[in-house]
């Protein structure tokens, strides 16, 4: 088995590499044990290779595994040419890419499509533990469509039309560029936009003593204690001297043209896996094809989402 690994630069270079199931084989037991296949139950190296199945035969635990197991594949019909083929497509596709596309695009159905989209914005979920320091800009967000456009059904279910009425609160904090290195963003869902909910997002994201640019919302009062705080009136101005949030708005915008052009419509309760995909694009933007790629690729090992967790069942747990 080869142990060169060959990273695909381009979509056509990844269905002609990926077009061969034993190369995609390799591709992945290369990829995931470059130092040689372990059992991802015991971590023991004393195994056999089945070579009819192509799965190995752990002799200390004796469990019998194969390259999906252990992975967000695991337990996937789908064969590793459409898992790689379908990896390149979503981590690479600048505004986006619907379920019926993958759907088309692969010769899988819509409902297997859309399964995958959600597998693989689960791994592309690019959340850290380090807060921001330096230059960072704060702002929310509503995300929804206005009452007067909806079915009657739904129009009840909205108090009216305008503002944020039954829509659903995002919060985003940019870390601006700093020398050579771009720009990233966290996102999160958040229950409201008072001054403890907006407070606590920045103290868990932001190092104290950073500088902090926010508009004149009153939920951001009162921060200037830990923050070089300054706020921008949007009535009166968007930029004053170097405090401006153009940085996250921009974001906002390119986030909301994603969901309007490609998705049109997409349930609250799945509103935080479109966000790790669009933060994931968004803070890889300068990366070329192959190495965004390669991050997911990399982040496929000790993550699983099954299909319950995604049913209507599953969704009742999560809060919008």
């Amino acid at each position: 088995m080869s142990t060169v690994i060959t990273i695909p630069q381009s979509l056509l270079g990844a269905i002609k590499q990926f077009a061969n199931p034993q190369a995609a084989f390799e591709f992945m037991v290369n990829f995931r044990w470059p130092g040689g296949v372990v059992c991802p139950y015991c971590s023991c190296e004393n195994l056999s290779f089945i070579s009819t199945r192509k799965v190995w035969h752990c002799k200390d635990c004796k469990k019998r595994f194969s390259v999906k197991v252990g992975t967000i594949m695991e337990d996937s019909p789908l064969p590793l040419e459409k898992w790689f083929s379908g990896i390149f497509l979503i981590t690479n596709a600048k505004n986006g890419i619907s379920s019926c596309e993958i759907a088309r695009a692969l010769g899988v159905t819509q409902k297997t499509a859309w399964f995958l989209l959600h597998k693989v914005r689960y791994i592309m979920d690019c959340g850290s533990m380090n807060k921001m320091t330096g230059s960072v800009e704060a702002d929310e967000t509503y995300i929804g469509g206005k009452a007067k456009n909806m079915h009657a059904d739904k129009r009840r279910e909205k108090i009216n039309g305008r503002g944020g009425s039954g829509k659903t609160i995002v919060m985003g904090i940019l870390g601006r560029a700093a020398e050579m290195n771009v720009s990233n963003i966290r996102t999160k869902v958040v229950p409201g936009t008072t001054a403890n909910t907006l407070r606590a997002e920045i103290e868990a994201n932001v190092e104290a003593g950073a500088e902090l640019n926010t508009d004149a919302h009153k939920g951001y009062r009162g921060l200037s204690d830990e923050y070089k705080h300054g706020w921008v009136d949007h009535a009166v101005k968007y930029v004053e001297g170097k405090i401006r949030c153009n940085g996250v708005e921009n974001y906002w915008s390119l986030f909301k043209r994603t969901l309007h052009g490609t998705y049109t419509h997409i349930d609250a309760r799945h509103l935080r896996a479109y966000l790790d995909g669009q933060d994931s694009r968004y803070n890889n933007r300068k990366m070329n094809d192959g190495a965004r790629f390669a991050v997911a690729v990399m982040a496929l090992s000790g993550k699983r989402l099954t299909y319950e967790e995604l049913s209507e069942r599953g969704l009742k747990m999560m809060v919008p």
